[in-house]
């Protein structure tokens, strides 16, 4: 029998955009613009979708030539235009769920720009995931967001 396990954290993250919120949340809940930005460094594209609404659901899905499969498959909660995006996901390596989470993320205005507030609860599972490189994989998200609302190229 495979040991069965589960891995409880819990972690902010904040960045600041020299960008509107009305202009974060649009790179956040618009297909095209979030392609931009939501994908890691020298990942090949394969499946991705959004239906931005509560209830609605998004699934990006795609890896490494040659590596696994990772899959990001979430259902949003809740929507405050320009202000606050909760969502709960599942993330997956080939067929294999490796955690469960639920996220916040928040638009505050500073100055003319914005500072993001995610707020991340994650149940990891059976040891196939690490909180400590879920947060290194977030921050290089928004980082990578943060590249895009400047124009410059996302993954260089």
């Amino acid at each position: 029998m495979t040991n069965r396990s589960v891995k409880h954290d819990t972690f902010v993250i904040e960045r600041s955009y020299a960008a509107a919120p009305a202009r974060v949340f649009f790179a956040l809940s618009d297909k095209t613009a979030k392609s931009k930005w939501f994908a890691g460094p020298d990942e090949s594209a394969g499946r991705f979708e959004m239906d931005f609404r509560i209830g609605g659901h998004e699934i990006n899905r795609g890896g490494p030539k040659g590596g696994p499969v990772y899959t990001y498959d979430a259902v949003y909660q809740d929507i405050v235009p320009d202000q606050r995006i909760i969502y709960t996901y599942d993330m997956y390596v080939d067929d294999k769920r490796i955690s469960v989470s639920v996220a916040t993320m928040e638009l505050k205005p500073e100055g003319t720009g914005t500072k993001l507030v995610l707020t991340e609860q994650g149940a990891f599972l059976d040891g196939l995931d690490d909180p400590a490189m879920r947060r290194r994989g977030t921050e290089e998200l928004l980082d990578a967001l943060g590249a895009s609302l400047k124009g410059a190229p996302v993954n260089a």
